[in-house]
């Protein structure tokens, strides 16, 4: 099939060869789409005002969409009312010169909305992605939540990860209407199920006991701390279990502190590509996720795919996902005496695998990639104007 739909997408999330797990799901999507729309990218990349980052470059897999990486100016914490003005004055001339006739765009605020002010000025739809984060604290935003809604006016859709997420947009003002939850997929050519005992020898990790995994970033909002702290109040159980930690960050060097003060047997694995983290779903017992808020983590997604229980806050998107028992455990967020108890009642129990992989099959890519095109068929083929 002819790829003669053009498409603009439109996000600070999509990857480059110095990171290239920024905003992968986006650039996954793409790719799914690439049967019917000729796509080309802006990828934003947001700047103190007057300062231009190094110079980047595209991931070989990316280059079909002739991505061009562009420094934007962003006020921190004060720029509230100014970023999205200032990200589409920047953009402004590049518009001019592509004349898009339809933009996706990831990352409600100040992205979707810089968009929303260069749809109005010349005249495309536009269908916005809000990702998680760009929702939940930017809607606490007073000024930001005003911009937010006011910008959303004029999207043709909403694309929402979660309906949590659909559910707060539609809360603040955003018409129903145009709130369509789509999930992200899973690449089930890299999680799926495995041998326990092989993963465990491969990687060095103990071959008996059990093992909890953390995969994400070392940030507050993902509570590595709290999960430590819970960890360390296992002592009484009759034989210990380990906690693999995947990911790094901004608390990496206060988690190690902590581990080591309380003795706790944490093993601290750094970041990790998607295929390594898929060998340690495989030989982990659990994955626990204890974040303050959450839209729907892939993370969790991938975990069913290799099978592996989750035990994870009851925050955000997460409920709409784990909604069964034989999936794992829910608990209150940032309360680690109800961690711990749910971190050892989690332990006991033999996890159902093939029944969790199965319902891993059910996030596919294909099925996320249906989803957009419902949205984006009718806006490319009647030209239609928000």
């Amino acid at each position: 099939m002819a790829r003669n739909k053009p498409l603009l997408f439109i996000s600070n999330l999509f990857p480059d060869t110095r990171e290239p797990y920024r905003g992968l799901d986006n650039a996954t999507i793409l790719h799914w789409l690439e049967a019917e729309y000729e796509t080309q990218v802006l990828a934003l990349r947001p700047r103190l005002p007057f300062y231009s980052g190094p110079r980047l470059s595209a991931r070989p897999e990316d280059e079909i969409f002739q991505p061009q990486y562009v420094d934007v100016p962003y006020i921190p914490r004060i720029g509230s009312r100014w970023n999205h003005r200032l990200m589409a004055g920047a953009l402004r001339e590049e518009i001019a010169r592509l004349k898009p006739s339809l933009v996706l765009s990831s990352w409600i605020y100040p992205d979707s909305c810089a968009v929303s002010k260069l749809a109005e000025e010349f005249g495309f739809p536009f269908v916005a992605i809000a990702q998680g984060s760009d929702v939940h604290q930017y809607l606490k935003i007073p000024v930001r939540r005003k911009i937010i809604v006011e910008s959303l006016k004029r999207a043709s859709a909403v694309i929402t990860r979660s309906g949590e997420l659909a559910r707060l947009l539609g809360e603040a003002g955003v018409s129903k209407e145009k709130l369509h939850p789509v999930y992200n997929g899973i690449d089930f050519e890299v999680f799926k199920p495995g041998n326990q005992g092989e993963a465990r020898r491969e990687l060095g990790l103990p071959a008996t006991g059990k093992i909890v995994l953390f995969v994400g970033n070392f940030y507050d909002i993902k509570n590595p701390l709290l999960l430590i702290e819970a960890f360390s109040r296992l002592s009484h159980l009759e034989e210990l279990p380990h906690l693999v930690m995947i990911g790094g960050g901004p608390l990496e060097t206060e988690a190690q502190a902590l581990a080591k003060a309380n003795g706790t047997r944490v093993i601290f694995a750094g970041r990790r590509k998607a295929s390594e983290v898929a060998r340690y779903m495989q030989a982990a017992d659990l994955l626990c996720l204890p974040s303050k808020n959450e839209g729907v983590p892939n993370v969790i997604l991938e975990a069913f795919a290799c099978g592996l229980p989750v035990l994870a806050s009851n925050v955000g998107g997460i409920p709409e996902v784990l909604n069964a028992d034989y999936l794992g455990r829910l608990a209150a967020p940032n309360n680690v005496p109800e961690l711990v108890f749910c971190l050892c009642q989690s332990l006991e129990q033999v996890p159902d695998r093939e029944r969790i992989h199965q319902h891993g099959l059910e996030f596919s890519w294909e099925r996320a990639a249906k989803g957009y095109l419902e949205l984006l068929g009718p806006l490319a083929q009647a030209g239609v104007r928000p």
